[in-house]
């Protein structure tokens, strides 16, 4: 893990949120970002070198949707920089960890990303992400799957 990438936050309503976190973080929310196959729309949001991720749901039986009405708004998952999406899914099921998905996917913000499941993670979300364009073929050279992320 090179650092924490990003905390994603699940919101209702992104009229309401984005205006409450460029007054909460004093910065203005620098890209907004539609994930179709995850029904999600994204927000970003940079101080520092810290970063925010809002999430706003497309669909109203999507997974953010879900994730509010079963929760209510609020932390959703944090996300770990890595340098080697694949190597570091090898590393972490051979140490027993278990994923939500085979293969990354195409994320927001120009990256692959996957997730661990939280049964693994004392419940927490945690993201795996790699920026786009630093990736290396998966073992066995065969290309790197393109699904949907968030």
């Amino acid at each position: 893990m090179l650092k924490i990438e990003h905390i994603g936050i699940a919101v209702k309503d992104f009229s309401k949120a984005i205006p409450f976190y460029e007054k909460l973080l004093n910065t203005p929310c620098y890209k907004t970002e539609t994930v179709s196959s995850e029904q999600v729309n994204t927000a970003f949001f940079r101080q520092g070198e810290s970063k925010i991720e809002l999430l706003e749901s497309t669909d109203p039986d999507g997974v953010i949707a879900r994730f509010i009405e079963k929760r209510g708004e609020g932390m959703h998952h944090i996300a770990f920089e890595v340098a080697d999406i694949h190597a570091e899914m090898a590393r972490l099921k051979a140490e027993g960890l278990h994923f939500l998905s085979d293969l990354p996917k195409q994320g927001a913000d120009n990256k692959l990303v996957c997730f661990l499941h939280p049964k693994d993670t004392g419940g927490v979300l945690v993201e795996l992400c790699q920026e786009r364009g630093n990736e290396k073929l998966p073992m066995g050279g065969l290309p790197i799957a393109d699904g949907g992320g968030h």
